[in-house]
């Protein structure tokens, strides 16, 4: 929802202050990076499904979410992998590592 709302308030809390991306070609991105690019880039997907694939959270505070996204744009269908870590810090979960990978793009 804050990438679709560009809710950089929202995702300002969300991401760690040690957040980074990695992307599917490899380059990595801040949390500085991440909501710079929110800012600037409307959200153009119809719709966005994810589905999760793993979910395991550990008693020092840390979880993993993967599994696959799904979006539906007007010319596109694509999906993509992706790994997710998050910590908990003053009783919030927040992420600090984000993965992408396995990106398919096919025209409709």
């Amino acid at each position: 929802m804050a990438y679709r709302e560009q809710d950089t308030v929202l995702l300002d809390r969300i991401l760690h202050d040690d957040f980074q991306m990695i992307d599917a070609e490899g380059n990595t991105f801040t949390k500085a990076d991440e909501l710079d690019w929110i800012k600037k880039n409307e959200w153009e997907v119809a719709s966005f499904r994810y589905e999760i694939k793993r979910l395991d959270t550990w008693p020092n505070g840390t979880a993993i979410v993967s599994g696959m996204g799904h979006m539906l744009s007007d010319s596109t269908v694509s999906t993509y992998w992706s790994s997710n870590v998050f910590i908990k810090t003053d009783g919030t979960w927040r992420a600090v590592s984000s993965h992408v990978s396995g990106v398919k793009e096919t025209k409709r």
